[in-house]
């Protein structure tokens, strides 16, 4: 066996294994693991039968199958990427729209009478109109500044 297959078929089967005890310990989320577990499947594929990247880099029309190989990693770890970075906004978003709920809570718990109830929830309306809503004027003695 060629050292590059065997290479590359010990690194797919190695990203089995991870892939795997990672879910075994809720380390990765199965919508990530699907991705994960085709890259490894492609890998194992490309590495036990390198005709097939020559036969797909013809195909598309890419005179070396190595840049074929190297743009369609580049693009998926792009998308990668995109999708985390469009998660990370939204938990961004939750985080601050949660802390201001804890934060109007509290303030409501600690000051009876101060807050006034608001509904819908602020997480429901749009931002201009969720930057307008105000609290009832609260009493200046609590040590909250204005």
């Amino acid at each position: 066996m060629n050292p590059n297959v065997a290479l590359g078929v010990a690194g797919s089967l190695l990203t089995f294994v991870l892939l795997f005890e990672m879910m075994r310990r809720h380390r990765l989320r199965e919508k990530y693991a699907v991705f994960w577990a085709a890259v490894a499947v492609l890998a194992l594929v490309v590495a036990a039968v390198p005709q097939t990247l020559v036969w797909a880099s013809r195909v598309v029309g890419v005179q070396v199958p190595s840049n074929l190989l190297f743009f369609v990693a580049s693009m998926g770890l792009l998308a990668v990427s995109m999708q985390h970075s469009h998660e990370l906004g939204r938990m961004e978003e939750r985080t601050r729209t949660l802390a201001e709920e804890v934060a109007l809570l509290r303030m409501a718990q600690e000051y009876p009478g101060t807050a006034r109830p608001v509904e819908p929830p602020l997480t429901s309306l749009p931002e201009p109109v969720a930057r307008n809503i105000e609290l009832a004027p609260a009493p200046r003695d609590h040590g909250i500044p204005a």
